[in-house]
């Protein structure tokens, strides 16, 4: 719908369609004498900033009584506006697209067309310390909810011209923001591509945290792993546009998605990089830790109901003197113990943090206590339910940890039916499962299948900085070295400059 010429009608218009709300600021202010020049300054309380807007208006009224502005043309000339971008709007649809963005929208009576200026001010966070990917040693700064404010500090890691941007509302009522980065001459085609697609097919009212677009666009639905990464840390992100990964920023939310995303990213952290003595240590621990948190209860529920001739007898008879007058076999036992402390779990998550600690302690003490000496669980079962608990908070990813959750409870089922028969069985079953995922056409147990030598750098190990000159085969097709020059040996010899420094953006390949 086109604006008309009559200034009025088109302020009663543009107020029937915002139903006369009462943030819908219209400032109507008269030029000249004769004849006189009537223009109405347009903005959303809130939304935008009061004193660009009141700069702004400051501003053009000095004009209009220093030059003597006697027509509307004179208003309309582009020039004289001093403060912020600017735009020329012709019809209601976009006017009312760029007041709920917090622009101001300048009209002129007689004139059918109307001045969109930007006078973005709405209250946002600031750049805090990221909450759930915390590190010891490494940049302290964390992504906010505002978009602008993410983009810049993903810039000021990478300073080149070829980290490009394209951004497009997505959502029919929402209009979000939805912006993809990635760094030009490192990304695949075809994966920058499928990105494009698969963002252009979202058909949906709102868009309000990433999560939306990262089921819509995410290769499996019915799968437990993730096959999105997303982080709030902008050092993770500019270290994954540089092994050639896609960026997907939503306004609206501080965490920010990754594609392709594989197994092993979900086991890595940031600070692996930040730490020159550890070379991945660590991430060998994360390793054990899932293990232990997706087989630990069903190897005890396998050990002790199936397989007892496994254990010393020592231990054995240790184990069974505990059970003496348990009423419920160990599956029961083990599967009581875990929904109680998904319980706990969400309960600590859900409670105010005054009490949210109090709640974990009184229930990982005093009901774990009391369960023992009522005579409901065993010593033992408290002792691997607890262990299982603590591996489980390893992960530097939320995501896998779920995963960990959901797959450890099938895996106690198959070892009380089973035993170690069916733990194999759920094994082989979940290893085709993982080698049949992809994220964005790459294959999700990358580099281990299809196996990659070169990609074994950063793996389940770290090696030096100096000796991973490569970036990841499976993420580009050229440009893949990073570090100048052949590689060389590290720096024995006693001399400085033996070898090739790290990459100074962050790389984490």
């Amino acid at each position: 719908m086109r604006l008309n010429l009559a200034l009025q009608d088109n302020i009663d218009q543009l107020q029937h369609i915002f139903g006369n709300s009462g943030d819908l600021i219209v400032r109507e202010l008269t030029f000249g004498d004769t004849p006189e020049v009537h223009m109405a300054f347009v903005y959303l309380d809130g939304m935008a900033d009061r004193t660009s807007v009141y700069r702004l208006i400051e501003s053009i009224s000095n004009q209009a009584v220093q030059e003597g502005w006697t027509t509307s043309t004179d208003v309309l000339s582009l020039s004289r506006i001093t403060i912020g971008d600017i735009r020329t709007q012709t019809d209601f649809e976009a006017i009312q697209e760029s007041i709920l963005s917090g622009e101001t929208v300048i009209f002129t009576d007689r004139e059918n067309q109307a001045i969109s200026v930007d006078t973005v001010g709405f209250e946002h966070r600031n750049v805090t310390e990221p909450i759930s990917q915390t590190v010891v040693r490494g940049p302290q700064e964390g992504f906010t909810e505002t978009l602008q404010t993410n983009v810049a500090l993903i810039r000021r890691k990478i300073k080149d011209p070829n980290l490009w941007m394209e951004v497009n509302p997505i959502g029919r009522i929402t209009k979000t923001k939805v912006a993809i980065m990635y760094m030009n001459g490192l990304v695949k085609e075809s994966t920058l591509q499928e990105v494009r697609s698969r963002l252009q097919r979202i058909d949906i009212d709102g868009i309000l945290e990433s999560n939306y677009i990262e089921e819509f666009i995410q290769d499996k639905t019915f799968t437990v792993f993730p096959t999105i990464n997303n982080s709030e840390r902008p050092d993770v992100v500019a270290a994954s546009l540089l092994e050639g990964r896609v960026a997907i920023l939503i306004d609206g939310t501080p965490f920010v998605l990754l594609v392709p995303a594989l197994f092993t990213q979900f086991l890595q952290s940031a600070e692996d990089y930040y730490h020159r003595s550890d070379f991945g240590l660590l991430r060998l621990l994360r390793y054990l830790a899932f293990l232990i948190s997706l087989f630990g209860p069903s190897t005890y529920i396998a050990v002790t109901t199936f397989h007892q001739e496994m254990l010393p007898t020592a231990l054995l008879i240790s184990l069974a003197s505990q059970r003496e007058g348990i009423p419920f076999p160990a599956f029961i036992e083990a599967l009581i113990m875990e929904v109680t402390f998904e319980l706990l779990r969400e309960a600590s998550i859900r409670m105010p943090r005054a009490i949210g600690t109090a709640i974990s302690i009184v229930g990982a003490l005093v009901l774990g206590q009391s369960a023992v000496e009522a005579g409901l669980v065993s010593p033992a079962m408290v002792i691997v339910v607890s262990i299982t608990a603590i591996a489980g908070f390893i992960f530097p990813s939320f995501d896998i940890g779920i995963s960990a959750r959901v797959l450890r409870f099938g895996f106690m089922g198959l070892a009380a039916s089973f035993g170690f028969y069916g733990m194999f069985l759920g094994m082989i079953a979940l290893v085709l499962h993982l080698c049949h995922l992809q994220s964005f056409g790459v294959p999700y147990m990358s580099p281990f299948a299809p196996f990659s030598k070169s990609d074994q750098k950063d793996n389940v190990i770290r090696v030096p900085w100096w000796k991973m000159y490569t970036r990841p085969d499976v993420l580009v097709r050229h440009n893949k070295t990073r570090i100048g020059g052949e590689p060389q040996q590290n720096g024995d010899s006693g001399t400085n400059g033996n070898h090739q420094a790290g990459n100074p953006n962050g790389d984490m390949k």
